[in-house]
């Protein structure tokens, strides 16, 4: 079985291929790119996903700090706060549901011990 932090080394690569703050956000505020251009949604989208994906795959193995560092709801506030997303977006949710379901999991894997 894999280590939590095997997962998470796996798991920071996957999501940071797509992370829109560090390229596209400076681009928005900039003027740049405009907050609502189809190839920023596409790549937003294409972040939620993939960290969805992540934490569905992580609930089996992540441990309580794994899930703490894996948290997207720092990120999902700078990019709401710059009003590129959402807080009531359906993805945004799905992120933050299957975030407190890894934390979930953690937690009872941790109680279980």
């Amino acid at each position: 079985m894999e280590s939590s932090q095997a997962f998470l080394d796996r798991a920071f690569v996957t999501l940071q291929r797509s992370d829109p703050i560090p390229k596209l956000l400076p681009q928005v505020r900039l003027g740049r790119m405009p907050k609502d251009s189809p190839a920023l949604a596409a790549i937003i989208s294409s972040w939620l996903d993939a960290f969805v994906n992540v934490l569905k795959d992580g609930r089996s193995v992540l441990d309580r700090e794994g899930v703490v560092r894996l948290d997207p709801n720092p990120r999902i506030a700078v990019l709401v706060e710059a009003g590129i997303l959402d807080e009531n977006h359906a993805p945004v949710q799905a992120v933050r549901q299957a975030w407190a379901a890894a934390r979930d999991a953690a937690e009872t894997r941790s109680a279980a011990r």
